[in-house]
């Protein structure tokens, strides 16, 4: 008997190195974490150089759509690995789904942060390349309100969010078509962009608006926790109403009510 503990133990151990199991694809938690930093650090870079180093050639749809193609393209590349959440309120919802453990969110969430940062100094050594570039006034595509009040910022950073994050979940959702997540992601990503850029820059993201402000400064963290709190709450909102959709006896066992 005891023999048999010991081989099972080991096959399960290789089958951990090989990284197959049962015909499925394994990650290790390694890989997974640093898809997800990776991930993130992709996202920031061309989603905010684009702004930063091509924005007076492609205007405000061509950086939403370099947002929303670069989100595509990582889903197929990066999805297998950590299921491409790039974004803590991604990972929230997925807790909230019950798809991710509370311990690998938290990990998630953590070198989200830390792909937002490297994604924002990779762009900023770059763009810092130009002599004639300055932080102060050209930006780091970072996130921000001026012409539109702060309820206003909220309102749309929440809003934006919760119809990313339903889309998300919806398309990923184990009765939807497989193979097409990426394109509705990315084009949910692309749609919020178009009317969220010019209300503030748009994040739905707060690992996306983390790195940048933090190079920026300023402004840019005085507001940054409009774009945490907002993306949270529109995530949430979202979170409760794919469960409620979805099953709403699962929503009251969720909630306990």
């Amino acid at each position: 008997m005891e023999d048999k503990v010991v081989r099972n133990v080991k096959s399960k151990a290789t089958e951990e190195i090989l990284g197959t199991r049962e015909g499925k694809v394994l990650h290790s938690t390694t890989r997974r974490y640093a898809a997800e930093f990776l991930g993130t650090l992709a996202l920031v870079f061309f989603g905010c150089g684009s702004a930063v180093i091509a924005g007076a050639y492609i205007g405000f749809l061509g950086i939403a759509f370099a947002f929303g193609m670069v989100l595509l393209v990582l889903v197929y590349a990066i999805g297998p690995i950590s299921g491409c959440h790039v974004n803590p309120v991604v990972t929230v919802a997925m807790l909230i789904a019950k798809r991710i453990s509370s311990k690998d969110a938290l990990a998630y969430i953590g070198v989200q942060c830390l792909g937002g940062i490297a994604g924002a100094g990779l762009l900023f050594a770059v763009a810092s390349g130009l002599p004639a570039y300055d932080i102060a006034s050209d930006g780091l595509g970072q996130n921000g309100y001026s012409d539109y009040s702060l309820t206003a910022a909220f309102i749309a950073e929440a809003f934006l969010t919760f119809f990313f994050v339903y889309a998300i979940l919806e398309v990923t959702d184990k009765h939807a078509h497989k193979g097409f997540e990426g394109l509705g992601i990315g084009f949910a990503l692309f749609l919020v962009h178009i009317i969220g850029i010019p209300i503030t820059g748009t994040s739905v993201n707060p690992a996306r608006s983390l790195g940048p402000a933090l190079f920026a400064q300023g402004t840019a963290i005085d507001q940054l926790w409009l774009f945490w709190a907002a993306p949270m709450a529109g995530a949430l909102l979202a979170a409760i109403a794919w469960t409620f959709l979805t099953d709403p006896k699962e929503m009251a066992k969720n909630l306990k009510i």
